[in-house]
């Protein structure tokens, strides 16, 4: 049976220098504590990254008026990034591995920056959807390899700390994301309008490169001389694939014959990808994505979860986006400006997640579910009761309660999932956990946006707007729950870790 089979889930990094960081440290020969120089670098990357997903939401009226987009271009828009992204992920994982975090982290930093500069010169739809693929593709290089460096370069409090910051960022991204391209929209730098939301990555990642080989050290598996599972990486991205684009183009087109026909398929593409990967590991030869990783419940369970929680993400900012600024005809500034309370709820329990994790344990994401379906339906109702002529500004206890409940998800879930993964496959379970919430973010639309649309109209009114707005957010709810409900089945040992942490 191979080594890479039998590689153990070691017991999770409590300060002692016993686990998977301090082991990636003594082996750069190096065992003092490590900066925040790497963490702050590698953040940024997954800033702009998260950032672009939610920022293009309020550029849609801009991109109605300016470049002509129809529905279907709009849409396109908004998910070509995350099929990019989803199909990619565990293979940007494992590159990560196998030839250095680093050095992928900063080629995926290096084509996103200039995917970003191709969405922001973009003449027309059809380049700007094509370059959005570019962007999701390369984020596919960067996010796992965020999460690979700090799996292995902090350990004890710094690592748990680490992760806190790591699901602060996420949230952050999907949060303000309105706010700032809002922002961005109405300053109108040189008369650019949307186009800044997409330019501003340009200076930002031209940074990110200059500091990275300063700040970041490089860590991997071996020296990448068994090369890359090129069967596993068709296996895994056209079964990632199969699931997302009828996910994400089926309820625009009609739900034609191939939506199904295509997730269908899925299962024996997923199938056949187990199959290959567990023969690899049996010959001792080196797999995409280790089957050892699945050993740990707390990952298979965690794994799921954010699948399921990230339903809600995407579709809640999207529908929330639309009833905001074409059912109430706020501006885009006066729109981002509205999830300000929503930030500060989820900043507040960002902070005060780490300080409950040891009472708490698992249950503290429980509870942030059940908060995030609780808001949902508060904002629903007060939708209901606002009709056409209510201020907006009726929504904001709402949404404070939102963010508030998001803040106590994201970070501790992160943390609980990743805690026993070996070193040797950081990166590659990072693309796992990753390419879950992506595709989490697809289902949610697509689900959401059937529910939506299928309540609002073809050509919705206000009323229409808001109808569908309400029954997107009772759905919401009820996933939260189905969250609240699948964190049962974490390991209650994770708690007594975090606790060592």
């Amino acid at each position: 049976m191979s080594t890479e089979a039998q590689t153990p889930l070691v017991v999770p990094d409590t300060g002692t220098g016993t686990g998977p960081a301090a082991a990636a440290r003594a082996d750069t020969g190096d065992a003092a504590a490590p900066g925040w120089g790497a963490l702050i670098v590698v953040l940024a990357g997954v800033f702009i990254t998260n950032l672009d997903f939610f920022i293009v939401n309020v550029a849609i009226p801009s991109l109605q008026s300016n470049m002509h987009a129809t529905p279907a271009d709009i849409q396109m828009v908004a998910v070509t990034f995350a099929v990019g992204l989803s199909v990619l992920l565990i293979t940007g994982g494992r590159l990560g591995d196998l030839y250095g975090r680093r050095r992928i982290y900063a080629i995926g930093v290096a084509v996103f920056t200039l995917a970003s500069l191709a969405c922001g010169i973009a003449s027309d739809m059809n380049q700007l959807i094509v370059a959005r693929g570019l962007q999701g593709a390369a984020a596919a290089l960067v996010i796992p390899q965020a999460l690979g460096i700090v799996n292995t370069t902090y350990s004890g409090k710094q690592r748990v700390a680490a992760f806190n910051a790591y699901g602060i960022v996420l949230g952050a991204a999907a949060v303000f994301g309105q706010l700032i391209g809002g922002l961005l929209i109405q300053v109108d730098l040189f008369g650019l309008d949307w186009r800044t939301v997409f330019l501003v990555n340009v200076p930002i990642g031209i940074l990110i490169l200059a500091l990275t080989p300063k700040l970041v050290r490089e860590s991997k598996t071996g020296n990448g001389s068994t090369g890359l599972d090129i069967g596993g990486v068709l296996l895994a991205t056209s079964g990632v694939a199969a699931v997302v684009l009828p996910l994400v183009l089926g309820r625009e087109r009609g739900w034609p014959t191939w939506t199904w026909v295509s997730l269908a398929g899925a299962v024996p593409l997923f199938a056949a990808f187990w199959l290959h990967q567990r023969r690899l590991a049996r010959l001792g030869r080196s797999p995409l994505l280790s089957p050892s990783l699945f050993h740990d419940r707390a990952f298979r369970v965690g794994s799921v979860t954010i699948l399921v929680y990230f339903c809600v993400m995407a579709s809640f900012f999207l529908s929330l986006a639309l009833y905001l600024q074409q059912g109430k005809g706020t501006s885009a500034l006066a729109s981002g400006l509205l999830f300000v309370p929503l930030g500060l709820g989820f900043f507040v329990s960002s902070g005060l997640a780490p300080k409950l994790v040891p009472a708490m344990g698992r249950q503290i994401v429980a509870v942030g579910a059940l908060v995030v379906g609780t808001g949902a339906v508060a904002l629903a109702l007060t939708a209901s009761a606002l009709g056409a002529d209510g201020s907006v500004g009726w929504c904001v206890p709402a949404m404070v309660v939102c963010g508030f409940g998001m803040g106590l998800v994201v970070a501790p879930l992160t943390s609980l999932a990743l805690e026993g993964v070996a070193a040797d496959h950081a990166a590659a379970a990072s693309g796992v956990f990753s390419s879950a919430q992506e595709m989490g973010n697809a289902l949610g639309i697509a689900v959401i946006g059937v529910v939506f649309f299928s309540r609002a109209g073809h050509t919705p009114s206000v009323d229409g707007y808001a109808d569908g707005f309400q029954s997107g957010l009772f759905v919401q709810a009820g996933i939260c729950v189905a969250v609240a409900l699948l964190v049962q089945l974490l390991p209650r040992a994770v708690r007594k870790q975090e606790v060592n942490a």
